[in-house]
């Protein structure tokens, strides 16, 4: 891919990744905001702007990268909203919701960029038909990554809090430890091509699910 070709493509694809990964972090603070920890909020970090969230490697070089190479699927991460679960009304229940809230917000992000591709396929063609077409199918894509990764019942990611949300609390407890290898054993994972049987399955029915919705077959 030449030079032109590059800025083209990051481009296009910087606005569906940014909203995606900034703004699954920001629904993190605005849920545990509103089952009463303020923590995110006194860090003006429940914000919808995507510059509170930025963290240089994760939002934007490692997103960058994986559109320059052309990978098939987009993720990263943002920096993390404070979330202190010991200041929620209910800790142990209120945890799954604080958790379920960035997935959630990118399967809505997901079927908005769905909706907007088949908006796209309405109107009559023009010189930005083309574009639009890629960015949203970016954006159905990243959303959709972010969404089946954050799943996975691996503390710390959102999986896991809602698996300690969900399991006994003796479980609980157990499983919370694994919390100080899990980005080691995601590392693992990734490094094996493990998730590759775990997680593309999983975000290619979701796709293909939106596309179906949205009559884009």
């Amino acid at each position: 891919m030449d030079i032109s070709g590059i800025i083209q493509t990051v481009s296009i694809g910087a606005l569906p990744v940014l909203l995606a990964i900034t703004l699954h972090e920001a629904a993190h603070g605005y849920v545990a905001r509103y089952f009463g920890d303020l923590t995110a909020w006194q860090a003006g970090r429940i914000s919808l702007n995507p510059l509170r969230h930025i963290e240089l490697f994760g939002t934007i070089l490692l997103p960058v990268m994986l559109l320059v190479i052309g990978s098939p699927f987009l993720f990263g991460w943002a920096k993390p909203v404070p979330v202190n679960y010991g200041r929620l009304r209910h800790p142990k229940r209120d945890m799954l919701w604080v958790a379920a809230a960035g997935p959630a917000v990118n399967l809505l992000m997901a079927l908005g960029w769905g909706a907007m591709l088949r908006v796209d396929t309405l109107i009559p063609l023009n010189a930005y038909s083309h574009s639009m077409a890629v960015m949203c199918e970016i954006g159905i894509g990243i959303n959709l990554a972010l969404m089946v990764l954050n799943l996975l019942p691996l503390p710390p990611l959102d999986g896991g809090r809602i698996a300690v949300s969900l399991l006994p609390y003796s479980l609980a407890l157990m499983f919370s430890r694994l919390e100080r290898w899990g980005f080691v054993i995601l590392l693992a994972l990734l490094y094996f091509k493990i998730l590759d049987y775990i997680l593309w399955p999983v975000v290619a029915f979701f796709k293909e699910l939106i596309l179906l919705i949205f009559q884009l077959n």
